[in-house]
């Protein structure tokens, strides 16, 4: 009984860019709603959805993170990572040896 009305969720996939930019561009051309984009294409509504709302970002039609600034961010975000942790081992270090010293 519980497996009835549960969906086993589907392996996430990746898609090139050129492949979003052309599903992007159907759902502007306005012959297509994005749902009906989405169910064409296997794909789900709100990829679809945020694929469209991306592009928008980019080309200045909507405020937001271009992706450039998301992959910058990200950048940042990993190396601000990496940093801290190198402090704290350095901290961990310095107190291990001051314990050594006395």
């Amino acid at each position: 009984m519980e497996s009835m009305g549960k969906k086993k969720p589907r392996p996430r996939r990746s898609f090139t860019p050129e492949f979003k930019a052309e599903i992007v561009e159907l759902c502007r051309r306005g012959d297509r709603s994005v749902g009906q984009v989405a169910k064409d294409f296997d794909l789900t509504e709100t990829a679809v959805r945020g694929w469209v709302k991306q592009a928008e970002v980019d080309a200045g039609e909507r405020d937001g993170l271009t992706s450039s600034e998301r992959e910058e961010l990200a950048t940042l975000r990993r190396e601000n990572r990496r940093l801290r942790e190198d402090v704290d081992i350095l901290k961990r270090a310095t107190a291990f040896f001051a314990k050594e010293t006395r």
